[in-house]
């Protein structure tokens, strides 16, 4: 059992280079026309807006109970005070799971619609690597917060 915990964090790692390696290979991808580049960075700078905004309201949340399990944890026998810690580190990488996921989801599909123009298959590879960056990235990001 106690192997598993020690290279339990090297399959997170695993799983964040894989997610490197599939955001490489979608954005080396062809985009299509410059109309469909274009409406691709709006659709893209309107995301990373959204994202800003609520991770901006997000972090008055997490600060707020961090305080309340901090103290809650300082108080109660057999707990202490990492418990807001690890809250913290969980909302972080919770964040980053999914500016990750937004970052590729929006380049992934005008890529994929450009792939379709070609092929059923090129999209469909196109898409499924998109796809597999969010939840490679959440499953890298999971193992290494509850391995860490």
């Amino acid at each position: 059992m106690e192997l598993i915990v020690n290279i339990l964090p090297a399959f997170g790692v695993l799983a964040l280079l894989f997610v490197l390696i599939k955001n490489i290979w979608v954005s080396k991808q062809e985009v299509g026309e410059a109309k469909m580049a274009r409406i691709a960075k709006n659709i893209a700078d309107g995301a990373m807006s959204f994202l800003k905004a609520e991770y901006k309201i997000l972090s008055i949340f997490v600060i707020a109970v961090a305080i309340l399990l901090y103290f809650k944890g300082s108080a109660e026998e057999g707990s202490n005070g990492m418990v807001a810690l690890s809250f913290v580190v969980g909302a972080i990488c919770s964040a980053l799971a999914g500016f990750i996921g937004m970052r590729v989801a929006t380049k992934a599909n005008v890529r994929t619609t450009q792939a379709a123009r070609q092929s059923l298959g090129k999209a469909l590879e196109v898409a499924f690597a998109g796809g597999s960056v969010m939840g490679l990235g959440v499953v890298g990001l999971g193992v290494l917060g509850l391995s860490g």
